[in-house]
């Protein structure tokens, strides 16, 4: 009888790759003072889409013998991105407490300069950053980051599921190894 693979064992090492170039990718935009830069977000997202395929396949070719379901390669996605989530939140809480206390205001500021460029007045500005600024606490931005950074792990993992399943043939008996 073939024993398959620890899905959250054998995926902790990819989610702390991806968690880890995430971290990365982090410190590099923080040096650089790009902190705030949406377009480099949406770069960073194409490159998870990317890196989270080769560890699916990996974790495919490594594990389970070249062969995975599209729901194992799901399963494996969100579970990668799940590690990875936990230690960008745990980073990004040392970043913005210890690293950097005063980037939550550098970003109310950027989202404040954001608000009045769309031609809201100061008082509904006031208020909207009134809002943001009780979201940013800690005790509640680090939740609602998990819960948002799982849910667009989610979304990538659909995606990349579909590229990675490769099912054989039922009726052939796979080798055993």
């Amino acid at each position: 009888m073939e024993k398959t693979a620890n899905v959250w064992k054998a995926n902790l090492v990819n989610g702390l790759i991806l968690g880890l170039i995430g971290v990365v990718y982090t410190l590099v935009l923080w040096f650089l003072d790009l902190t705030f830069n949406k377009n480099l977000g949406y770069i960073f997202i194409l490159a998870e889409v990317v890196i989270l395929f080769f560890l699916v396949k990996s974790y495919r070719d490594n594990y389970m013998h070249g062969m995975i379901t599209y729901g194992q390669a799901l399963g494996a996605g969100v579970i990668i991105f799940l590690y990875a989530t936990i230690l960008t939140s745990i980073f990004s809480y040392l970043l913005n407490t210890v690293i950097d206390p005063g980037l939550m205001q550098k970003g109310l500021a950027v989202q404040e300069q954001v608000l009045l460029d769309r031609g809201m007045t100061q008082d509904q500005v006031d208020a909207a950053l009134k809002v943001a600024g009780k979201m940013m606490k800690p005790a509640i931005s680090i939740p609602m980051g998990l819960v948002i950074n799982m849910f667009f792990g989610l979304i990538i993992s659909l995606i990349v599921a579909a590229f990675v399943r490769k099912e054989g043939n039922p009726l052939i008996e796979t080798p055993q190894q």
